[in-house]
């Protein structure tokens, strides 16, 4: 056990660490989030982040997107311990001050909101998962808004398109969709940034909406058709994709897997359905063979081709020209 004189983060990881050492952590399984760690010790949200960060350089776990910090895997090699005094800039932190840098700010802060979501950021739990003082990333970040829009701009600048775009508007808005859905996928935090009525201004997003409408660019299409052509297809993917964030947000605050909360669901379910009739949702439900299973990615690859079959209705036969306002 730590000395009582141990700072709290240092007192939390030591038993996470106790834990791990005793089994009733085994390799793969997630470790307490920021929020639980925050709920169980009675801590701030900083503390907690930097219990984590404590015992990810000490190589007892390891962060993993969409699925949050885990209890790394035993062959792994563990670095040496690390004590690091509360609140005290060491010759240490001093020096990654000085190596600090933007983009370094913006790569901890979306390590933290892949795998602890978008509220655990802040530009101290973000100083704290680099091992700088407290205000540090204010020298090159101004707050958590804009560090928040340069974690979006970098994500969408992660895919680029190629040179030579496939052969028709279809293929290329295909190769768009898909590109799109695998960005939201590895970063589920983006569909809560931004809303559809104030997009985002963004370099890297704006490199995307091009890419889109350039491939309608030239069918007969006016401008204000092609513009809500580009917003349909791009909110139906963020439409799909803002559920991935909820449901870990959910998890974390209930301890519930999705089909672990299904599964205490059953008696309201039925309970309702017996109570209202409802006859055609009671049978179809009932007739999926093991339950109805909804899977986001296979509900984005359902729903991609009859909305492309709408956009192709349109091409083929145009709406009137409306006038640009």
């Amino acid at each position: 056990m730590a000395p009582p004189s141990d700072p709290p983060f240092r007192r939390i990881a030591d038993e996470i660490a106790r834990r791990i050492a005793e089994g009733s952590l085994a390799p793969g399984e997630r470790v307490p989030s920021t929020r639980q760690i925050a709920r169980e010790w009675g801590v701030a949200l900083a503390t907690a982040t930097k219990a984590l960060t404590v015992l990810r350089l000490e190589g007892l776990v390891e962060a993993r997107p969409r699925v949050g910090t885990v209890v790394a895997a035993k062959d792994r090699p563990a670095p040496a311990r690390h004590r690091v005094p509360p609140e005290r800039r060491t010759p240490s932190t001093a020096h990654s001050d000085q190596e600090l840098s933007r983009a370094r700010i913006v790569r901890a802060a979306t390590d933290i909101a892949d795998s602890e979501g978008l509220t655990a950021v802040s530009m101290r739990s973000v100083a704290a998962r680099l091992g700088v003082a407290a205000m540090s990333p204010y020298r090159h970040v101004a707050g958590k808004d804009d560090l928040v829009l340069l974690m979006a701009d970098a994500a969408f600048g992660e895919e680029t398109y190629p040179a030579e775009p496939p052969e028709g508007w279809r293929a290329r808005l295909e190769l768009g969709a898909r590109t799109l859905w695998r960005i939201h996928r590895r970063h589920p935090w983006l569909a809560q940034v931004g809303s559809l009525t104030r997009p985002l201004m963004l370099p890297a997003l704006m490199t995307h909406a091009e890419w889109a409408l350039a491939a309608l660019d030239g069918r007969g299409l006016d401008p204000q058709t092609m513009l809500d052509l580009h917003v349909l297809l791009y909110s139906y993917i963020h439409g799909i994709a803002v559920h991935m964030e909820r449901e870990a947000q959910a998890e974390a605050a209930t301890g519930l897997s999705e089909d672990q909360w299904m599964d205490h669901q059953a008696p309201a379910f039925a309970a309702i359905t017996a109570a209202t009739g409802h006859p055609v949702f009671t049978r179809v439900t009932s007739s999926v063979k093991g339950g109805y299973d909804l899977d986001l990615d296979t509900l984005f690859e359902f729903g991609l081709k009859p909305l492309l079959d709408g956009i192709a209705i349109i091409i083929e036969s145009p709406p009137p020209r409306r006038a640009t306002p």
